[in-house]
């Protein structure tokens, strides 16, 4: 059997499936990764991504965090793809259990899926540092250079975990409980070197444990199968 029948097959009989993704999820979407050979961290920048996406920065320098964030991070026009609408659906049949993701694009839930836990934020909630006031990711696009909150006059910030902040516990321990309660873990179109986010997939305790990914990672020696390919065009035959 080869390993995508292998795949198949454990789908098929999956009651508790977990799908942890990261940036590789979206590129067929058309966004960019970060840590592949032509990911945004191999571009060259006056200043380097880490530092314009820090915590510091955005407070130091909020015209060109957010001058960077509207150009590379902020793609409302994204679409879901084969491998956002598989998922979705496996969720409307009773399969996946739920969807952990370090993206902030916001394209599970676009395509349909429901429980899912965004480690690093997502770019549709935005609040006022001040009052904490709720904006859409529509007011941050359109009040440019720096958007203001028009109720108090503080600074708008995206609800993204930035360099220098911590994650949301809830989400973090909500996500933990669900590969804790895994048959089947798909992991997918991350690099598996970002913690604590990669540190998640020591609460699995099953055997079947698939990689999905273009490039080798450091977990590679932890799966029981490996499919070296787009995720979206594994997650589409399925």
């Amino acid at each position: 059997m080869d390993s995508l029948e292998t795949l198949r097959s454990w789908v098929a009989s999956a009651e508790r499936m977990v799908f942890f993704g990261g940036a590789g999820v979206s590129t067929e979407s058309g966004l960019p990764d970060f840590r592949s050979v032509d990911g945004l961290y191999s571009q060259k920048f006056d200043v380097p991504p880490e530092v314009m996406l820090s915590h510091d920065y955005f407070l130091e320098k909020p015209e060109a965090f957010y001058r960077f964030y509207r150009e590379k991070m902020l793609c409302l026009d994204a679409q879901p793809n084969d491998a956002h609408r598989t998922l979705a659906r496996w969720e409307r049949e009773g399969k996946l259990l739920a969807v952990v993701t370090q993206n902030i694009d916001g394209l599970h839930q676009k395509a349909g899926s429901r429980r899912v836990y965004e480690l690093h934020g997502s770019v549709y909630r935005n609040h006022c540092t001040r009052c904490g006031k709720f904006f859409g990711p529509e007011y941050v696009r359109d009040h440019s250079p720096v958007p203001y909150c028009d109720a108090c006059g503080g600074l708008v910030k995206p609800d993204v975990v930035l360099y220098g902040e911590s994650l949301d516990g809830d989400c973090l321990r909500g996500a933990a409980e669900a590969i804790a309660q895994a048959d089947v873990l798909l992991v997918g179109g991350t690099s598996l070197t970002v913690y604590p986010a990669a540190g998640l997939l020591g609460y699995y305790r099953g055997s079947r444990l698939a990689l999905l990914n273009r490039d080798a990672t450091p977990r590679d020696g932890d799966a029981d199968l490996i499919l070296r390919a787009p995720i979206a065009q594994v997650l589409g035959q399925l």
